[in-house]
């Protein structure tokens, strides 16, 4: 009988198409990234393709205008590289890439190509007239509880700060309106990549599939609809890209390229934090070395973009998504811990192909020589040619917060730091594309900083919307979301009131809020849909004068003969100021529009300003 039985599977197996049984020989476990676009200046696209083996064949296509210019293998036999290069006739379609080994096909896998936008390669990105509203999307709003728990994945946990929330695109896509409503255009929301950590997988930066939005969030298709509905209320979609670093269940860490895919061979070693190595004629080469190949912590292993195929993967990742989500920027994480002449080639090739898009980089650290050395147009001793338009301004950040709470004491006001940390533009190429802002998902909240101090804090948000450069504004500040005053990144990344059913007070509709609560939601809503209307504040010159005691005065102002004066109290008492000395500006009997107190007024020979408040003057 079992004769017989075999005798019959043999006959079965002769009579398939040889083809078929070849083709059952590989299985392709990723080809990335599995589509392109016709048209594009980046034509010569390099494929991942990882399956058991797959080094032992040869790839092949056969569809028109498309054509295998390349086939690199390394160390690892179950890794191809594959550059296919893309002519401008070829038509959108898909169609299988074939891996041959003598002579016959083991293996296929779907290729697609795709039409462009049109005006994608001119897309505008974000500048200075605009300002950013920042999300962490896990604690923004649960819009699809059905996603709250995914099999294999870190589940549900809303009473752990460090744990999942829920929130989600859908949460976000149905709130795009409130967003608007503030009188904000552009949206940054921390990373909604596949993270399939084991714990503190809401955060996004431990990434473990660059081309996959995790599943908790929702899906690829969804993050597109969240960009097109954005888009439709004037709302540009930045994406947090993470060069540096993957999460430790990134499938690579169970079958790595090659030995020098993630720097110290794949092993934990700590980075120094010592940024300023790089650019110090003194560090000692050691301690350079250390800052850039070391890890921040063990699960989040650190890439090393010197490997031209992981340089080019990551390069490629993101035109894709610039394309395939139609971003207006991108927010690049940890941006000096990558190897320093990659991040400058990865930032130049974006530009080739968008030549008006609009990054920012994120380097973290109080001294404006060092932010300045990675922005576009510096001329750096050490050799070094940036491409980046705009960095996250981490100096102003953090003086703005040192001084609010300073007393008044001796000769010398306490806005003194924040008026001579701004003297440092001169440092940078273009000051004015710098990112403004007073917190993040990495700082503790500025009220809690403020000691809940609501006068400050508005001051705060005043020169964040009206000094020099774009403006990021931290979700639920507006309602007085305040935090722990140490840092605890889950507590200080709270649910947004609201995004929850059941929740008490809900800040997009009002309900439950308290009186200070929803002064401080018009506030925002005031100032920035001011701004938004006000070019002068976005693009205008600045000129600030010295502090005097509490007060710190600036205009922003052109050519035309529009101006907005900015002055600043801080001070517990309020303060009349005589305005002789602003005479290139405003003179007596000249009259103005009070921005946040909606009225109109004239100058007189001097002007009391309201204990610890902004007050904004277009001047007529």
């Amino acid at each position: 009988m079992r004769i017989a039985l075999a005798s019959c599977l043999l006959l079965i197996a002769a009579a398939l198409p040889t083809r078929a049984l070849a083709a059952n020989r590989y299985a392709i476990d990723h080809l990335e990234p599995a589509s392109w676009w016709v048209g594009m200046k980046h034509d010569h696209v390099e494929l991942m393709v990882h399956g058991d083996g797959i080094a032992t064949t040869t790839p092949r296509v056969a569809y028109v205008g498309v054509r295998i210019v390349d086939v690199a293998k390394v160390a690892n036999p179950n890794y191809l590289f594959v550059t296919v290069a893309v002519a401008r006739d070829a038509r959108p379609g898909e169609f299988a890439i074939e891996f041959v080994e003598n002579g016959k096909v083991v293996a296929t896998h779907p290729w697609r190509l795709d039409a462009r936008a049109p005006g994608s390669a001119q897309r505008r990105g974000f500048d200075a007239r605009d300002a950013i509203y920042l999300v962490t999307p896990d604690r923004f709003a649960n819009g699809d509880v059905h996603n709250d728990n995914v099999a294999g994945m870190e589940g549900l946990d809303r009473g752990n700060s460090n744990g999942r929330h829920g929130g989600d695109i859908a949460g976000i896509r149905q709130h795009l309106d409130y967003i608007a409503g503030l009188g904000f255009t552009q949206l940054w929301s921390t990373p909604v990549l596949e993270n399939n950590q084991p714990k503190f997988s809401y955060h996004g930066y431990a990434i473990t599939d660059l081309y996959r939005v995790d599943p908790r969030f929702g899906s690829n298709a969804d993050y597109r609809a969240l960009s097109r509905e954005a888009k439709a209320r004037g709302i540009g979609l930045i994406m947090d890209v993470v060069l540096n670093h993957i999460g430790s269940g990134h499938w690579w860490m169970r079958d790595l390229p090659s030995n020098d895919w993630i720097n110290n061979g794949g092993k934990f070693f700590q980075t120094n934090h010592r940024r300023t190595t790089l650019q110090d004629p003194h560090a000692a080469p050691q301690d350079r070395r250390t800052f850039l190949d070391g890890w921040f912590v063990k699960d989040m292993p650190d890439l090393n973009q010197r490997n031209p195929h992981l340089a080019r993967y990551l390069i490629q990742n993101s035109l894709w998504w610039i394309e395939y989500a139609d971003l207006s920027g991108i927010r690049e994480d940890t941006f000096g811990y990558a190897d320093t002449a990659f991040v400058s080639q990865w930032a130049k090739e974006i530009l080739d192909e968008y030549p008006d898009f609009a990054m920012v980089g994120e380097e973290w650290s109080v001294n404006p020589a060092i932010v300045a050395h990675w922005q576009r147009g510096k001329t750096n001793p050490d050799g070094h040619v940036p491409h980046m338009p705009s960095m996250m301004d981490f100096p102003i950040h953090t003086t703005l917060r040192d001084v609010l709470p300073l007393a008044e004491h001796g000769p010398d006001s306490s806005w003194i730091p924040l008026y001579e940390m701004l003297a440092n533009d001169f440092l940078y190429p273009d000051p004015g594309r710098l990112v403004v802002f007073a917190e993040n998902h990495d700082t503790t909240r500025l009220l809690a900083h403020l000691d809940g101090d609501v006068g400050l804090w508005k001051i705060a948000m005043a020169y964040i919307a009206t000094i020099r450069g774009t403006p990021q504004f931290y979700y639920g500040s507006e309602v007085l979301v305040r935090g722990p005053k140490d840092r605890h990144d889950g507590e200080l990344r709270a649910d947004m009131p609201g995004g929850w059913n059941g929740d008490a007070a809900d800040a997009f509709t009002g309900k439950g809020l308290s009186t200070a609560q929803r002064d401080a939601q018009d506030y925002v809503r005031k100032l920035f849909e001011w701004r938004k209307r006000t070019p002068v504040v976005q693009s205008g010159r600045l000129t600030h004068f010295a502090p005097d005691g509490s007060v710190y005065v600036y205009f922003r102002h052109d050519d035309r003969h529009k101006a907005v004066m900015v002055a600043l109290n801080k001070g517990d008492a309020a303060k009349t100021m005589a305005l002789d000395r602003f005479g290139d500006f405003i003179k007596p009997g000249e009259r103005a529009y009070d921005v946040l107190n909606d009225r109109d007024m004239q100058f007189g020979a001097s002007l009391t300003l309201p204990a610890k408040s902004a007050t904004i003057l277009e001047l007529r």
